[in-house]
């Protein structure tokens, strides 16, 4: 398997990337701190605005405004694009069942680096 690249190895082993392993993982780590599953304060990372009469989930996320480009690639700049824009199917019950709600195909679009 040393010859392989990346790719191929992934098909073998039926795996996704790395990149994309991370997205998901930011997404369940944001389902933590709203749902309070982890000892952090939700305002610590974001303003929430649960709101029903807004489009897609009930469970929306806001940032302060920051002028600064440090922190445009710290973790909440980067997965508040992401939480917002999951579809209102997305099942928020548990960590669980947002995680099998969570399919590849869903969060692709947002990886820089994507195999078809």
């Amino acid at each position: 398997m040393e010859k392989l690249t990346y790719h191929q190895h992934l098909i073998i082993l039926e795996l996704d990337s790395l990149e994309l392993r991370r997205v998901r993982a930011d997404l369940l780590f944001t389902y933590k701190l709203v749902f309070g599953l982890i000892d952090a304060s939700l305002h610590d990372f974001f303003i929430p605005r649960f709101n029903e009469s807004r489009r897609g989930h009930y469970y929306k996320l806001y940032l302060p405004t920051c002028k600064s480009n440090i922190r445009s690639n710290s973790f909440n700049y980067r997965v508040i694009q992401k939480w917002n824009s999951l579809p209102s199917s997305t099942n928020f019950t548990s960590l669980k069942r947002l995680h099998k709600s969570l399919a590849s195909e869903l969060l692709l679009p947002y990886c820089k680096v994507f195999f078809v």
